[in-house]
């Protein structure tokens, strides 16, 4: 009987098949391709398998290697002591045949980008690459330069060249069986998101909120988080990724919730406010209020064919004509949501195997199966208030789902909700 924790019940071995097809047909019959999978994991930690190295084979084997043989178009697998599952490649050999495998060959693609693993996404990883630079005192080589190094040595009078273009542009556009695992994660993160929400109160911490999700995701088939979780109350969401999640809920502030799992190495992305007493004040609902109208005016503008741009100009002008007929309580308020106006990050990243997905979208028009997340947010400095709603969808044939839907961001239904409390504080 298969698990959902198993890659084999979310993607049958056609999946991969397709998606190596596809690479075969960008390097051409006289060309190779090499991945490295994911190195051996230190300490105690459970092994996660490398988004491009899982996503051409869907193997869980650490220090595994493959190869696209566009020659012969024939996939091998590279594994320690040469046993694991198939899962419909051509042919498994140890980690002492890779060399010999490698003989002849002129041009070959491998990943130039840092790989990504768990709780990792690439502007993170460039991230941490640029500021080991800058340290004089480090000086480390990657895992991926090291490879690359070796294959020169290995391969000196062979073209090697960035498979990494091909392998993104292939993730933009999820096939129907990873939308439904996007689907699953969505549910999961929403009924979480909710779960965290109606047991919120005074006096609890952050990280509280954050191990009601983690016991939902665990029992939902998820491995662990796909991404560090922002749970952050009062003055620490000025801090759009605050991570410590250790303070005090306090009457009167707003909690904001960013959080979603990992299962079978895809996630989902979410961005909920609530207020911690369950009401929200006149200012909270001025400000989040104009998002909520700015989050609904995105949604129903996107479609398959619609470029990005359009649809965020469109919005605006929509919001526009919400703000002459507002007033706000404050001038900088007013100021602020005049400011949002021109923001270009409302259509914030795709969403996929990291929860910011690789890939490019927004010159093009968009396509059935784009992943992105629709995240409208303010900036009051004055007063450092940050704002913003936060959904995952997926374009549609007849415009779009919303996949993380599980959990409201209208005030009234939210209000609602918290009136009907989970309580986590245990009576003496």
């Amino acid at each position: 009987m298969k698990s959902m924790y198993d890659v084999a019940y979310w993607f049958p071995t056609e999946e991969f098949a397709t998606r190596r097809e596809r690479v075969f047909e960008q390097i051409g019959p006289t060309a190779c391709a090499l991945l490295q999978g994911g190195g051996p994991v230190r300490g105690f930690e459970v092994f996660r398998q490398t988004n491009e190295f899982f996503y051409l084979c869907g193997v869980e084997t650490p220090q595994a290697y493959l190869l696209l043989d566009g020659r012969t178009h024939t996939t091998a697998l590279f594994v320690p002591g040469g046993n694991t599952e198939t899962l419909g490649l051509d042919a498994v050999y140890g980690l002492d045949m890779l060399e010999e495998k490698l003989t002849g060959i002129t041009m070959l693609y491998t990943p130039y980008a840092p790989p990504e693993g768990r709780v990792e996404c690439r502007d993170v990883l460039q991230l941490y690459a640029r500021t080991v630079a800058k340290d004089p005192w480090d000086g480390e080589v990657s895992r991926g330069a090291r490879f690359r190094a070796r294959l020169n040595a290995v391969l000196p009078r062979a073209e090697l060249r960035d498979l990494t273009p091909i392998l993104d542009a292939l993730r933009v556009i999820k096939s129907p069986r990873e939308i439904e695992l996007m689907r699953y994660t969505g549910k999961l993160t929403g009924l979480a998101v909710k779960a965290a929400l109606q047991a919120t109160a005074p006096g609890l911490r952050e990280y509280q909120l954050g191990a009601i999700a983690d016991g939902l995701y665990r029992d939902g088939g998820a491995r662990r988080e796909g991404y560090c979780a922002i749970i952050a109350s009062g003055a620490n969401i000025w801090d759009g990724h605050y991570n410590r999640n250790d303070c005090l809920l306090t009457d009167g502030d707003l909690v904001l919730m960013d959080y979603a799992p990992d299962v079978c190495n895809y996630t989902n992305d979410i961005g909920r406010m609530w207020p911690v007493n369950g009401t929200f004040s006149a200012q909270q609902r001025e400000l989040y209020g104009f998002i909520v109208e700015y989050h609904k005016a995105l949604l129903k503008r996107l479609r398959p064919g619609a470029l990005p741009r359009e649809v965020l100009a469109e919005t605006a002008e929509e919001m526009r004509g919400l703000l002459e007929q507002t007033t706000f309580s404050k001038p900088i308020y007013a100021e602020a949501t005049q400011k949002a106006l021109d923001f270009r990050g409302h259509l914030s990243h795709p969403v996929g195997m990291a929860v910011h997905d690789v890939g490019s979208y927004f010159d093009v028009p968009m396509q059935v199966g784009l992943v992105i997340s629709i995240d409208p947010m303010l900036w009051v400095p004055e007063e450092q208030l940050y704002i913003r709603v936060e959904d995952t969808i997926v374009i549609t044939e007849n415009g779009c789902e919303v996949l993380t839907s599980h959990v409201p961001f209208e005030i009234a239904e939210i209000e609602a909700l918290m009136k009907a409390k989970v309580s986590l504080v245990k009576e003496p």
